[in-house]
């Protein structure tokens, strides 16, 4: 009898205990959850998930953790990409109608889906869980604006995806003007809009639509013209990079373009880039009120033209890659023109405004994988049978597929934007 009785004892001890210790992790989640993101943000360092292989089933527990910001001490663009089927794609291809059709791979024939499901998870800690309606709110009676060149499009694509799901049907339109495509969500009062400037400064290449110039020519110091539509921006994301790699110097027109100047100087490629980056820097210390206005910049989206640059003498360019390169101890070489880096790091420390320098361009480098290839557009034409049949020729190692790497470059900015109170 007293052993039954202890026997009872001990499991309503253990029952107790149970019911205690649950008390005390429920409240530990509720206030974890009231710290996001209205209150004092409680930033920690995170254990990374591990790295599974695609064929790996893979569990992910969404918490109060997911939500969390990382510190300012851990870098998030160092990292590795990590296959999750689980919580990527953000959005899918065809729920989201204001995708181009230069960007909808699968759409336009491709049979993979992998390069969708990578996420990048930084070495030490976490990028935040993507909120599209916390980012909308947080966008409330605000302009978001992407300025470039057809990377910065691509970007501006994605992250239109990333939110349009959260808004009501009927509520959101896209009205392409010029060079400015704005994105509206009406019961919010915001606007998530693109501005084609491929110099950012004025050039010969700034029609919206006819732009395919091999002979490109720039005024470095001229940025007045597309200055005036970045006033009165609350977040302003910039790039330009690709439209600088046809050739090793750079055409610099002497005189205006608005006079019927044609005579140029070429100068070297890193001068007059940064030329240019000192005509935007002035402009934006000049213009840009940092109480009200977010600067961002992206370094360099990286092509993928030669498979041997990441050991595939079998591949044909980018055209026959499905993953990753997931060995990140030594970053592929794939031509990127690394002396633009550090001329756009170097302004943007020299600058008076604050800018988040979004640093893109090594974790793009392992993406041979995620561009549209030859499953997108040539000359406003999908490519036909034949040319599919030629990707030496006619494979797209530029652009990306949506969803795809683009959304993750959304996500950084996405945990600046909301992280800042």
């Amino acid at each position: 009898m007293n052993y039954r009785k202890n026997n009872h004892l001990s499991v309503s001890a253990v029952l107790l205990s149970v019911f205690l210790i649950g008390i005390i992790f429920y409240n530990e989640d509720v206030k974890s959850l009231t710290k996001f993101p209205f209150y004092t943000l409680q930033f920690q360092k995170i254990t990374p998930h591990e790295n599974p292989l695609p064929n790996e089933q893979q569990t992910t527990n969404l918490t109060a953790e997911d939500d969390e910001f990382p510190p300012e001490s851990c870098d998030i663009f160092d990292g590795k990409w990590v296959f999750d089927d689980l919580t990527h794609p953000l959005y899918k291809e065809d729920e989201c109608e204001f995708l181009t059709e230069q960007v909808t791979c699968m759409k336009n024939g491709r049979k993979d889906s992998m390069y969708q499901k990578w996420r990048w998870q930084p070495k030490d800690c976490n990028l935040p869980k993507f909120r599209g309606k916390l980012l909308v709110e947080k966008l409330k009676n605000k302009r978001l604006m992407f300025v470039g060149d057809s990377l910065n499009r691509n970007q501006w694509e994605s992250m239109v995806c990333m939110v349009q799901s959260v808004v009501s049907s009927g509520r959101k339109s896209l009205i392409k003007t010029g060079s400015l495509s704005i994105f509206r969500i009406e019961d919010y009062n915001a606007t998530v809009e693109f501005y084609w400037a491929p110099f950012l400064v004025q050039s010969n290449s700034d029609d919206p639509e006819i732009h395919s110039i091999l002979d490109r020519i720039i005024m470095p110091e001229s940025i007045n013209i597309h200055g005036q539509n970045w006033k009165n921006v609350d977040y302003l994301v910039f790039n330009t990079y690709i439209w600088w790699m046809n050739t090793r110097n750079m055409k610099v027109l002497r005189g205006s373009f608005d006079e019927g100047a044609t005579e140029y100087d070429e100068i070297e490629r890193p001068l007059a880039y940064a030329r240019v980056l000192k005509t935007w820097a002035e402009w934006i210390d000049k213009n840009i009120n940092p109480n009200r206005t977010m600067v961002f910049f992206n370094s360099m989206s990286p092509i993928h033209i030669k498979s041997l640059d990441w050991n595939n003498p079998e591949g044909i360019k980018c055209a026959k890659e499905t993953s990753p390169t997931l060995n990140v101890t030594v970053p592929p070489n794939v031509g990127t023109d690394r002396r633009l880096f550090t001329v756009a790091t170097d302004v943007i420390q020299s600058m008076k405004v604050p800018v988040n320098f979004i640093n893109i361009t090594t974790l793009s480098e392992y993406r041979k994988d995620a561009h549209t290839s030859i499953y997108t557009i040539r000359q406003g034409k999908l490519l036909t049978a034949e040319q599919k049949a030629d990707p030496a020729v006619y494979a797209d190692c530029i652009h990306w597929c949506l969803p795809g790497l683009p959304d993750t470059w959304n996500e950084f900015l996405y945990t600046h934007i909301i992280s800042h109170l």
